[in-house]
């Protein structure tokens, strides 16, 4: 396997690119591109016949940037979910306590909004 990002061969100009091909212009194996697949929701790739995945030139960059972020910069999966992320402009998800605290803001708005009614 290839060790960094200047040894990547060029990406040929084509279509598609099979799970083979991808693999050698990002220096992984095949298991790991599948197991990718299901860690990085980025990775939209076509499958046709047979369950053959081919890969697009904007995904196979993808990929590149990935192995980049865990074998080059050391990232973990998380880590680097979080990188894309936030490189998109896509803010990572809220936990419990964050949607719970930006709920309670909401109300105490409202609450001062709100004309008190005399009952």
């Amino acid at each position: 396997m290839l060790t960094s990002k200047a040894e990547l061969p060029p990406i040929p100009s084509k279509r598609y690119f099979t799970i083979g091909e991808v693999s050698e212009l990002a220096g992984v194996k095949p298991h790991v591109l599948r197991y990718w697949e299901q860690e990085f929701a980025q990775l939209r790739l076509v499958k046709r016949r047979g369950n053959r995945r081919y890969y697009q030139h904007h995904e196979v960059l993808m990929v590149r940037r990935i192995r980049e972020l865990l074998y080059d910069d050391g990232f973990t999966i998380q880590g680097a979910r979080q990188r894309l992320m936030h490189d998109e402009g896509v803010a990572p998800p809220l936990t419990a306590q964050e949607v719970r605290a930006e709920l309670q803001a909401v109300l105490e708005i409202l609450d001062g909004a709100l004309p008190k009614v005399a009952g």
